[in-house]
């Protein structure tokens, strides 16, 4: 696979004379020709986090594939990808994951990346803790205000399970509210209502780094195994939808697969947040 040009461009200015006063050829590998659009549903952590709007382009430029996304809720991206609406989806559900591809919609799950959900919210009265059942239990003990996404989303469904693991019901709590919006939206709307929310680490790191939003949360429960937060990608089932951009789909989730994409989502947001917001997996079978 052609190598991304990360550092190409500074390089090239500083060359480029020369190469045109010497008469020497760029050892620079072109752009892949453009292909055409390739489209996607993924999951709101993806874009909110500025994952894809950093991959976009070094794809763009390897395979020649022009990638455009919807970021929506895991259960809905997946619905597009049920009727047809998308060549392929990257999500964080994998039991819907896998149901999606028993069900003939999807053609293989492949493992990309995982980070890990974390509870953000008051450092009081939750004291910090990784043990995710003593801190929901305590927000129901007590009534403390939750705001959840309520709309599908990968999150959705890992904090849904949580409750139903705890056999508790968090919606006949009055201070338990439901956004209805995605991951961003709902830290913010917590932390105007001081409240505790489950999130994925990579967009709360990146809400917390920004200063326009000014968030006083602080995360209470992180490192509990039940946390973790696998993604996958499938390309949706040419079978069922002949019309789609399979080779786009497959090229995409072989280049995300790759050694040197993997290498490069290891290393986003580690300069900025001093942690990378997400830890590549591809070639695991989580």
């Amino acid at each position: 696979m052609r190598k991304t040009k990360r550092f190409a461009v500074l390089l090239t200015a500083v060359l480029c004379m020369g190469s045109v006063a010497y008469g020497e050829e760029s050892t620079e590998a072109p752009a892949a020709e453009a292909k055409g659009k390739l489209m996607m549903a993924t999951t709101t952590s993806t874009e909110d986090t500025g994952l894809l709007d950093y991959l976009k382009p070094l794809f763009l430029e390897d395979t020649g594939w022009d990638l455009e996304w919807t970021a929506v809720g895991t259960g809905e991206a997946l619905k597009l990808g049920e009727n047809g609406d998308v060549d392929v989806v990257l999500v964080h559900a994998k039991a819907s994951e896998e149901e999606f591809v028993e069900n003939g919609f999807g053609v293989e799950r492949f493992p990309v990346m995982y980070n890990d959900f974390v509870v953000a919210g008051p450092a009081e009265p939750i004291a910090k803790t990784d043990d995710i059942e003593s801190v929901f239990k305590q927000i129901i003990d007590e009534q403390l205000p939750f705001v959840s996404r309520g709309d599908d989303s990968g999150t959705d469904k890992k904090e849904k399970g949580i409750w139903s693991k705890l056999e508790l019901d968090p919606t006949t709590d009055p201070n338990y509210v439901e956004s209805g919006q995605g991951m961003g939206a709902t830290i913010t709307m917590a932390d105007e209502m001081e409240a505790y929310c489950l999130t994925d680490r990579g967009t709360w790191l990146k809400q917390k780094k920004d200063a326009d939003l000014n968030i006083e949360l602080e995360i209470v429960c992180e490192g509990s195994p039940d946390l973790l937060n696998q993604y996958g990608v499938i390309a949706v089932n040419p079978e069922k939808y002949p019309e789609l951009n399979n080779e786009g789909a497959n090229d995409f989730i072989e280049w995300i697969c790759s050694d040197e994409v993997q290498e490069l989502i290891a290393e986003y947001g580690v300069e900025e947040y001093g942690q990378a917001l997400f830890t590549p997996n591809a070639g695991t079978d989580n």
